[in-house]
């Protein structure tokens, strides 16, 4: 089974989302390589958007044929498979279900 395997905030509102999720769940944020993660397998992005949302990472066994399957389902692909900090990402999306790295 493909699991999710981190969970990641995109905000336009960095600081205020912090200090929601140390006060009301106890998270602590640390930065490394110019990402925050909260070490429970969650992080956040800081970026021009107009309302928050939460990205699930879910692993698969082939990241391109998986990308070209959502593709054929009808899924925009936000990001095309490319190398990250921590892996290999890409991002489909469609109006119905969200967006998946």
């Amino acid at each position: 089974m493909n699991r999710v395997v981190h969970l990641e905030l995109h905000t336009g509102h960095f600081a205020p989302a912090r200090a929601f999720y140390e006060d009301v769940l106890g998270w602590r944020a640390e930065q490394s390589q110019g990402y925050w993660s909260f070490g429970t397998g969650c992080g956040v992005v800081e970026c021009d958007t107009s309302a928050p949302s939460w990205l699930p990472y879910v692993a698969v066994r082939d990241l391109g044929s998986t990308t070209e399957r959502a593709r054929a389902l009808g899924a925009s692909v936000l990001l095309d498979p490319r190398e990250g900090p921590h892996g290999w990402p890409s991002v489909p999306s469609t109006p119905v279900g969200g967006g998946i790295a």
